[in-house]
């Protein structure tokens, strides 16, 4: 189990007299301190701001309820690996690993990713938390969505490459570019539940001479179970004029060391199918007047792509999400969307069975589209495939 310290500083002040007993009695400050796990200062006036860090392991049975007076919030508190063999037990006791070089400490999965199969994989751990489980106790698509968002965006800054945008490479901050998806493909075998811990591996590879691909895959940390399977398409933008641009040759020169050619889904079982429009007499189920919150928009100025998911499920039958588990999304963004506009979203029963679906015996299976409510212009198309709940152990 790795683990990954958290860092902070604390001040220590010490009373003149206290200072001259123990230069009275001989003894090393830093020696005393240093045991307490501390760095300190004995200058009252101008003391050196120390730091410490906090090292979480959910292996270790050793519980604590608050260190600094701050709440841990019911995490577990690891022994460190420090090689002093006295620090080892105070420190364990306390939490703390001495200031300086912690490089010997192991990273805490929960927090902190790794590269694996030659740094062209990147690995995170998650675990499931309260909100982010739906009515049935279970997480939710959105809740995958972002998981898979979060760890691509780990997986650019932990390769070296971010610049100052919201997942932009350093090239593309410097030509005011960013990266937009323009079709996600998800399915999903089985749903967390709360509590469980989920291991999740992406990586790139090129699509054409202007796009990026992103695969995931989302394991059972436990079991080793794959769960979830994932592939997306992604393009860049200019973020002044909102317009698409060429990928230049320097940001395709940074991201080509990372490419690497595998998938997650295999080509026969990808939905890769063109999503049919709704209108107005083709749709069975209309939801009007959605409106976009500030708390929706991302880093990029506009509404986060994982936020129309929501919005595309508030016209689909309240008896479907209830006895239906979702399996199958396939996205195609069409458009921004910002905070004053209103939406529309739209439902309908699919006629035909998608072919080239992994879940072939889907119950039912539905198209969608998310849309302007004033001019009804395209944000989002959608297909969705759902398994009864009940039947979902047997099939």
């Amino acid at each position: 189990m790795t683990s990954m310290a958290s860092k902070g500083s604390i001040r220590l002040y010490f009373p003149c007299d206290f200072r001259n007993t123990l230069q009275k009695k001989n003894m090393k400050m830093d020696m005393v301190m240093a045991r307490s796990g501390f760095s300190y200062s004995l200058n009252p006036i101008a003391p050196k701001i120390p730091r410490f860090y906090v090292v979480a392991n959910a292996s270790n049975p050793q519980r604590v309820d608050t260190i600094n007076g701050k709440k841990v919030n019911g995490i577990h508190v690891a022994e460190s690996s420090n090689s002093y063999a006295d620090q080892n037990k105070m420190n364990a006791t306390a939490g703390l690993v001495l200031d300086g070089n912690v490089d010997h400490q192991p990273l805490h999965k929960w927090l902190l990713g790794r590269f694996v199969d030659e740094r062209l994989v990147y690995s995170q751990t998650f675990i499931i938390r309260s909100y982010e489980i739906g009515p049935d106790k279970t997480a939710t698509m959105e809740t995958l969505m972002n998981l898979l968002q979060e760890t691509a965006l780990n997986h650019v800054t932990s390769s070296g490459l971010a610049g100052d945008g919201f997942g932009a490479t350093r090239e593309m901050s410097l030509r005011k570019l960013i990266w937009v998806v323009t079709r996600i493909h998800i399915q999903v075998q089985r749903y967390s539940c709360w509590g469980d811990v989920v291991e999740i591996d992406t990586w790139v590879d090129g699509a054409g001479k202007n796009g990026m691909r992103r695969d995931w895959i989302i394991r059972d940390y436990n079991t080793k179970e794959i769960i979830t399977r994932a592939t997306s398409t992604w393009v860049i933008m200019n973020r002044e004029t909102r317009k698409l641009s060429k990928m230049p040759e320097q940001v395709r020169q940074e991201l080509v060391p990372f490419y690497t050619n595998r998938i997650a889904i295999a080509k026969e079982n990808n939905d890769v199918e063109k999503i049919d429009k709704l209108t107005d007499e083709t749709a069975e189920r209309i939801r009007s007047g959605l409106a976009p919150r500030w708390s929706d928009m991302d880093a990029n100025q506009h509404v986060n792509n994982v936020k129309y998911i929501g919005w595309i499920l508030e016209s689909v039958p309240i008896n479907v999400l209830e006895d239906y588990n979702l399996t199958s999304m396939t996205l195609e963004y069409r458009r921004e969307c910002r905070q004053s506009n209103l939406l529309e979203s739209l439902t309908s029963t699919t006629e035909h069975s998608n072919n080239n679906s992994c879940n072939r015996k889907a119950h039912l299976e539905y198209t969608h589209l998310l849309r302007m409510q004033a001019d009804k212009a395209e944000i989002v198309r959608a297909r969705t495939e759902w398994q009864s709940k009940s039947n979902r152990k047997t099939i």
